[in-house]
């Protein structure tokens, strides 16, 4: 009863943006007084505490508005300036093969987006790229949305794991006892603890990403309808795939999410 207490305020937000369409400016400030209540009511937490708890979730909302206001003017930026169409001749020359322009646009080019500016940005960008070059659009979107894997934990610059786990966790009583438990000393050693085991675990499942991806394409909206045409690429699909991951978690164990 209690977990479904808890889940309560997501379900509302669930309910009210898909089975009623109401737009998420009305939608969560409902589910805010749904969490508040909850919080003063069923769990006897203080006033005071839920009126802190509001005011951090409003410092850490500006900044995440500020990093979706720098994602979307790089994306305004990339079409009024023209770039966008000179990225889209690019990708055509290097390639006439959709096997290996999906990989390299969606794949690769997206998880750069992704990493740069976060928030879905690479579905913004890459989806109509590969429309503009000759893909269904129904098949742009799903490859758009496949991508958003194994990049997505350090989307914006590092966002989930230096806003997310930094701001969940920093100061819990439990988290600290376990940094002590475990040797890492202090809480930078923690984050980066926690950045590498994530790109550990992405990247050991990014690296089927690329030849799924390509599998997906031509199984379904391939001229021969083949899943044996999109297994010959798998050379380039698994190269495509190391050409990220080693470097991604290479870079999260020794720099730290932020890069």
């Amino acid at each position: 009863m209690t977990a479904l207490l808890a889940f309560l305020p997501i379900l509302v937000v669930g309910v009210l943006l898909v089975g009623f369409r109401l737009p998420a400016s009305r939608v969560m400030p409902v589910s805010y007084l749904v969490a508040a209540g909850l919080a003063l009511f069923v769990w006897q937490v203080p006033v005071a505490k839920v009126a802190a708890a509001s005011i951090k979730g409003l410092t850490v909302t500006v900044q995440l508005l500020y990093i979706i206001f720098g994602a979307i003017l790089l994306l305004n930026t990339l079409k009024h300036s023209g770039a966008l169409a000179v990225i889209r001749n690019g990708f055509t020359n290097i390639s006439a093969d959709r096997r290996v322009q999906v990989i390299i646009i969606a794949w690769l080019f997206g998880a750069f987006i992704e990493g740069a500016a976060g928030f879905g940005t690479p579905a913004a960008v890459t989806v109509p790229l590969m429309v503009g070059l000759g893909f269904p659009a129904l098949a742009a979107v799903v490859a758009g949305m496949i991508i958003q894997s194994t990049p997505v934990s350090f989307g914006a610059v590092g966002t989930p794991i230096l806003v997310g786990v930094n701001k969940g966790l920093d100061g819990d009583e439990a988290v600290q006892t376990a940094i002590a438990e475990m040797g890492l000393g202090h809480w930078e050693g923690f984050l980066a603890f926690v950045g590498f085991k994530v790109a550990l675990l992405h990247a050991i499942v990014g690296t089927l990403i690329p030849l799924l991806l390509v599998v997906f394409m031509t199984r379904f909206f391939g001229k021969n309808k083949s899943v044996r045409e999109g297994l010959a690429a798998w050379p380039f699909a698994l190269f495509a795939s190391f050409a990220l991951t080693v470097p991604y978690v290479l870079v999260a164990g020794f720099l730290g999410p932020e890069f």
